[in-house]
């Protein structure tokens, strides 16, 4: 209704109905030259006079008002009506009182009456058509709303009437106008005929040309204006109505092109200027280049970068353009005999990305020789795309230098013609690394064990440290590699399985590291199982030793694990005003830390002259003031819609400070997904904070609005935003606290992003209902709120994680409330006894398997944002896996959370079950459409749905789905086995 009224609006200026005049005596020159009947004195008279305005006009005057029988007749020549069905006809005449007329008869009239005739031509002859009713067709008997009285020896003069008479519906080329006088004394001073016309008109970006009215059986077909786009292949259509005026304006599908906004209320595409950019079709203002980037001319799609700069392919337009990383730097080489340890420090410059990837280039130069490609390296890990700045290289030759080139990239350096920017470094592998092992020997063989033994390795310089053997079952498929050092040349190799093959390498290691691994060898054990019992007790020795080992390791490795696992949680302080560094190169800092809380406003907040900003209307209310969304003009940049809060007048110094904490927490984030401040205006009253304007409004309330009308992958999609920022937050060591879908905010693109940054809260004591309050008392309902936070307070990233597994039950049950109208204390006993919240009706399994894992009662074992993330990332490049729909996997029933519906004979009528099930609004629809009973409900099909007017396809699932219901409620018992 309220885009009906603005459009409806924009067309009151315009749409005056326009005439056009086919017929004017009063701008004849000439005689006019009536047909006149019968031909014989004291008829109507052509004559000269004056108008009302003193002007000179032809008009015909009759007065036979002695006679009796009067019958007389005057005809204009053929008006031809140019298409018009309706044609107006306006009279302007002067009549004689009867009773102030001496010697008058009672055949004097004050009336006179008014005819028509149709015709293809002009074909009236003085005879043709005849001169009686019939075949005219009768206008209306016209009276005299003002009688002139004549006086004696005086002419009659007095007010002049007008009256205007429709004609039609006409239906062929022209008509003749007849006037019929029966005794009046009268003077026709001018006679119009028009018909009216729709003006030419301009609304919602479509084009109606000047139309000549048809009535409401034709449309006037409008045409996109130019610089716009048609988003249908239908026409769109406009009635103009008989009396010139457009009917109701039509929804057109025209929008702006890429490249335009709308201008001058939606009649108008105008281009982008230059120095910006509009990537879409549709609504939505043009937006200045990102940085880096730039537009020469108008109508700009997309801003090219500036030299040495680049997009990704993957980057969408509106990414500020970047360039490649300068080289690493700081490599250093730590080499171990073959092998070699390789790391480097980022470069100094990463070009304005975070994706920058190593890539390792090697050349091997042996001594005389050209330098050609590595052949034998290997590497630890793949040497391309290297996110750490590490690697690990095996297999290097002696007497060899190797040339290691390590490259950095990122997202734009395949859209960059120059090469990498890189580092180098040279290794010369140790020429005083030992020769390889050779001469190796079996000396003794069991079924479990095998000795070997080989000659003494002289190196160049030094001693042999100790020997290394690598020993594996010979065929084994996926089988285990296992190593053994040993101080001299001998060694015996045990729990082998017997009559098996292994195969045997060894190599020495001296100062200089170690030298290549001698030839594979083969062994075998033996098939007897006699053991000697000295050999018995060496292998229980050994295996003890080897349990008492292995226990000792697990224990340091839990010890271990424990110790990361808390320093990886760093946890908030009861107290409000303490917080923690995390690991980040940026930290969130609470303002209150600060010993003048208006110095951490003007450190992360921008001051904005107030003259900038202008507010347009309220749009609700908040904790301190007003809520309104208004304009932001700064000079030099793109007029922009924002959202301002206000301080209400009568505030204390600590309500200001409290205010405007939450713009020194939001000036210090910068994330897409997490609301953007403006700015704070704090020089003059009202005290103001500038945000960015979210078109949707709050996520819960615009879900609501909208049930059923989203994908699951849509829904996915806005889930994937909010775990981002809040990836973001957690980054940063910032705990929000009150995470929820009403705090979350949507623009028009149905982005979502995290908002109410405000006070931080406590909990409220000695409440039967525990609720989190803010200092200004207002509450917080817990059901979003982690155990351990109720109960211990403790905030956490991963207390966080557990409200936003109860947002992402409100996405997919399209702004549900979380457990229904149960009390705050029922919740938490529920919660207490490890009950969770059902999936929602359609919800993807691993959606609320997500879910689940998101309330686990130990916080350890929740995910990490980051995880999160990833995981809604795997579901959107696999959309199939979002078909799956499970039922009852929310673990046990339970009384609080079945909210099942009831059966259907509890509602007493279907307007009351369509209420129910949230369909209320189709309530009339089913009443006109006969849907009056539950029985004729129960056999409703989505053919009938589309007549009764439900055309959404999400709605349409949802009263199938319950109707479903309805016929297993009605099914006899004997059926449900």
């Amino acid at each position: 209704m309220g885009r009906f009224l603005q459009l409806l609006a924009l067309l009151l200026p315009v749409c005056l109905a326009l005439e056009e005049t086919l017929m004017n005596t009063k701008l004849a020159t000439a005689d006019l030259e009536w047909e006149t009947y019968p031909k014989v004195d004291g008829q109507w008279e052509e004559m000269s006079g004056r108008d009302e305005e003193a002007a000179s006009v032809r008009t015909y005057e009759i007065c036979n008002v002695q006679k009796q029988n009067q019958n007389n007749w005057l005809r204009t020549t053929y008006i031809p009506r140019r298409g018009a069905t309706q044609l107006y006809v306006e009279v302007k005449f002067t009549m004689l009182e009867c009773s102030s007329i001496p010697k008058v008869t009672r055949s004097c009239k004050e009336t006179f009456n008014l005819f028509y005739y149709e015709a293809d031509s002009d074909l009236a002859t003085p005879t043709f058509p005849g001169w009686m009713e019939n075949p005219y067709i009768k206008v209306d008997t016209v009276a005299a709303d003002f009688l002139t009285r004549k006086r004696a020896g005086m002419e009659a003069s007095g007010k002049v009437n007008i009256k205007t008479l429709r004609m039609g519906p006409l239906s062929k080329a022209g008509i003749y106008l007849a006037f019929q006088d029966q005794g009046a004394c009268m003077a026709l001073l001018s006679v119009r005929v028009f018909y009216k016309k729709c003006s030419a008109i301009t609304v919602n970006f479509t084009f109606f040309d000047e139309t000549v009215p048809r009535g409401l059986v034709e449309q006037v077909t409008g045409r996109c204006i130019s610089n716009t786009v048609k988003l249908s292949t239908m026409p769109v259509g406009m009635y103009c109505r008989e009396d010139g005026q457009w009917a109701e304006p039509p929804m057109t599908d025209c929008t702006c092109a890429p490249g335009f906004e709308a201008a001058e209320e939606h009649t108008k595409c105008k281009a982008c200027p230059p120095g910006s950019f509009k990537a879409n079709q549709g609504e939505g203002l043009c937006h200045p280049c990102p940085l880096n980037s730039q537009s020469v001319n108008q109508g700009a799609t997309v801003c090219s970068c500036r030299t040495g700069y680049y997009r990704a392919r993957s980057d969408p337009p509106h990414k500020q353009c970047t360039s490649t990383p300068s080289a690493p730097r700081s490599i250093v080489a730590k080499i171990n005999g073959t092998s070699a340890m390789l790391e480097w420090s980022e470069p100094l410059e990463n070009g304005g990305r975070s994706d920058v990837t190593y890539t390792v280039l090697c050349q091997e130069c042996p001594e005389r020789q050209l330098c050609r490609a590595c052949s034998r390296v290997t590497y630890g890990t793949r040497p391309e795309g290297l996110t750490e700045r590490r690697l690990l290289i095996h297999g290097l030759q002696q007497y060899v230098t190797y040339t290691f080139e390590i490259q950095a990239l990122n997202g734009v350096s395949g859209e960059s013609p120059t090469m990498p920017h890189s580092e180098s470094v040279n290794i010369t592998t140790n020429k005083d690394v030992p020769l390889p092992v050779s001469g190796i020997q079996q000396t003794m063989a069991t079924d479990s064990s095998i000795a070997l033994t080989w000659p003494v390795i002289q190196p160049p310089s030094g001693n042999v440290l100790d020997y290394e053997v690598k020993y594996y079952e010979k065929g084994a498929v996926g089988g285990t590699t296992m190593f053994l050092k040993t101080p001299s040349n001998r060694v015996q190799l045990e729990s082998l399985r017997k009559g098996t093959s292994y195969v045997v390498q060894v190599r020495a290691r001296t100062e200089a590291g170690y030298g290549d691994f001698s030839g594979a060898m083969d062994f075998q054990t033996q098939a007897s199982e006699h053991v000697r019992g000295e050999q018995l007790a060496l292998i229980a020795g050994s295996a003890a030793v080897g349990v008492v080992l292995v226990i000792a390791v697990i224990i340091i490795a839990v010890v271990c694990i424990r110790k990361q696992g808390n320093a990886k949680e760093p946890e908030t302080c009861d107290k409000h005003s303490q917080y923690l560094i995390g690991h980040g190169t940026k930290v969130y800092i609470d303002p209150f830390t600060y010993e003048d809380p208006n110095e951490a406003v003007r450190e992360f907040a921008k001051e904005i002259d107030v003259s900038y900003v202008k507010i347009e209307e309220v749009i609700g209310a908040g904790e301190f003031g007003e809520v309104c969304r208004g304009r932001l003009k700064v000079p030099g940049k793109k007029e922009n819609y924002v959202a301002i809060k206000t301080l209400k007048g009568g505030y204390t110094e600590k309500q200001r400070r409290e205010f405007l904490s939450e713009a020194s927490i939001m000036g210090q984030f910068d994330h897409p997904n997490i609301i953007r401040l403006e700015g704070v205006i704090t020089n003059s009253c009202p005290v103001m904070i500038i945000t960015e304007y979210m078109e949707n409004g709050a996520l819960d309330s615009f879900l609501r609005l909208n049930d059923g009308q989203f994908t699951p992958i849509q829904l996915v999609g806005m889930l994937r935003g909010i775990a981002s920022g809040m990836k973001y937050l957690s980054d940063m060591s910032y705990v929000h606290r009150d995470l929820a879908a009403r705090n979350i905010l949507v623009n028009s693109n149905l982005v979502c992003k995290v908002s109410d940054f405000g006070l931080s809260r406590f909990l409220e004591e000695n409440s039967s209902d525990p609720t989190y309050t803010s200092s200004l008392g207002g509450k917080i309902p817990i059901r979003w709120t982690a155990p351990e936070a109720i109960a211990f307070r403790k905030f956490t990233s991963a207390s966080d994680v557990w409200s936003y597994g109860i947002v992402m039950w409100e996405v997919m049950s399209f702004g549900e409330r979380p457990y229904w109208d149960m009390s705050n204390q029922d919740v938490i006993n529920a919660i207490e006894q490890d009950y969770r919240l059902p999936p929602p009706t359609d919800c993807p399994t691993s959606l609320h398997q997500l879910m689940l894992d998101c309330w686990q009662k130990d916080r350890n074992a929740r995910p990490r944002f980051a995880q999160i993330v990833n995981a809604l990332d795997k579901l959107i490049r696999n959309p199939a896996s979002l078909k799956v729909v499970g039922r009852d996997t929310g673990g046990p029933s339970h009384p609080l959370l079945d909210q099942r519906l009831p059966h259907y004979s509890t509602f007493g009528s279907v307007g009351e079950w369509l209420r129910a099930i949230k369909m209320g609004r189709y309530e009339e629809n089913f009443a006109n459409a006969g849907f009056s009973s539950f029985e004729l409900v129960s056999q409703i099909s989505t053919e009938d749905l589309l007549r009764v007017g439900v055309t959404l396809a999400g709605h349409q699932k949802k009263i199938i789905s319950s109707v479903q219901n309805m016929r297993a409620q009605t099914k006899p018992a004997s059926v449900l086995y």
